[in-house]
């Protein structure tokens, strides 16, 4: 593929990150759920790891690449987990 297309593509993908996060994050506004906090802040993080491929040298996955994934996909998987549990009354 073209380096100018990935670069598009990776863009148009940056934008609808940043786009879910704001969503998110107005809804979080709105109702105060913790889920919508953390789902904002996940989508954020991904948002940066687009950053990081767009800047990677030579196109290859740098590690941070890596790392930012592991801490969106962990924060989802909090958001999840604390939403879940039980409720003390």
């Amino acid at each position: 593929m073209l380096p100018e297309l990935n670069h598009f593509i990776g863009g148009a993908i940056f934008l609808g990150d940043i786009a879910i996060a704001l969503l998110f994050l107005r809804y979080w506004v709105r109702t105060r759920d913790r889920l919508f906090a953390w789902f904002g802040v996940a989508f954020g993080v991904l948002a940066v790891e687009r950053l990081l491929l767009v800047w990677a040298v030579r196109g290859d996955a740098h590690p941070m690449v890596y790392l930012t994934r592991l801490i969106a996909f962990g924060a989802i998987i909090f958001a999840v987990i604390d939403r879940n549990r039980g409720r003390a009354p």
